[in-house]
């Protein structure tokens, strides 16, 4: 007789896309994949960082352009957390501050919404192999600029700490200082000296002027 065959352990997905349709079909994508098990979905950023703390996955597959948290920022709190959790990111954009960012974020693999399920596949094999992938889409001379940035001076968004960017965001959706302090559990008081620091340390010093940098910045998603 010979020795039985070791079964193969699936890869472990949590997928992240504020958008239920698009979650429900790409579920549906992965669910023909034999080596794939999606184990939760999220529809947040910070629903996906909860998510990845209680089912420890093998890979978070994330969408950029999600309210409250969006996917960058959860994918460099996953990044710092859970270093054995790969992140993917799945996006409609192609520009050079998204992947740059994602880049910098710790991201494995940088996907667009259009690419096809063949390359999906071959994405999440690659990433749990412990490589790197991105869409042929996105140009060499895209991970020529990483590499330059990397050895060059940080400018100030780089210097934000992860609850600045978080409030940053917040801000720029519109939400009230009251707001932010219930979503984030935080003091009021807390929130306006984060917000204080924020401004500080991007010489801004209005509401408006915070706004127009997020969005110049893409952290948030006027595409929707």
């Amino acid at each position: 007789m010979g020795v039985p065959e070791t079964p193969v352990k699936p890869i472990r997905i949590v997928m992240a896309d504020d958008h239920r349709l698009l979650r429900e079909g790409l579920h549906g994508l992965l669910a023909k994949l034999e080596k794939v098990e999606v184990v939760a979905e999220a529809s947040d950023g910070r629903e996906a960082l909860a998510l990845v703390k209680a089912h420890q996955p093998d890979i978070l597959l994330t969408d950029i352009g999600m309210k409250g948290m969006n996917g960058l920022e959860a994918a460099a709190r996953v990044n710092k957390e859970y270093p054995h959790v790969r992140v993917i990111v799945l996006s409609v954009h192609a520009h050079e501050e998204y992947v740059w960012r994602a880049l910098q974020a710790g991201v494995s693999g940088y996907l667009l919404k259009d690419s096809g399920a063949a390359e999906l596949e071959f994405a999440i094999m690659a990433v749990a192999r412990g490589e790197t992938y991105l869409t042929p889409a996105i140009s060499k001379h895209l991970v020529d600029d990483y590499v330059r940035r990397v050895g060059g001076d940080r400018g100030p968004f780089d210097r934000l700490t992860p609850r600045h960017r978080e409030i940053l965001q917040l801000i720029a959706e519109g939400n009230t200082t009251k707001q932010i302090a219930n979503t984030l559990h935080l003091g009021v008081k807390t929130v306006e000296t984060h917000r204080m620091q924020l401004m500080e340390r991007l010489d801004i010093h209005d509401v408006a002027g915070l706004v127009r940098y997020a969005i110049r910045h893409r952290l948030i998603d006027l595409d929707g």
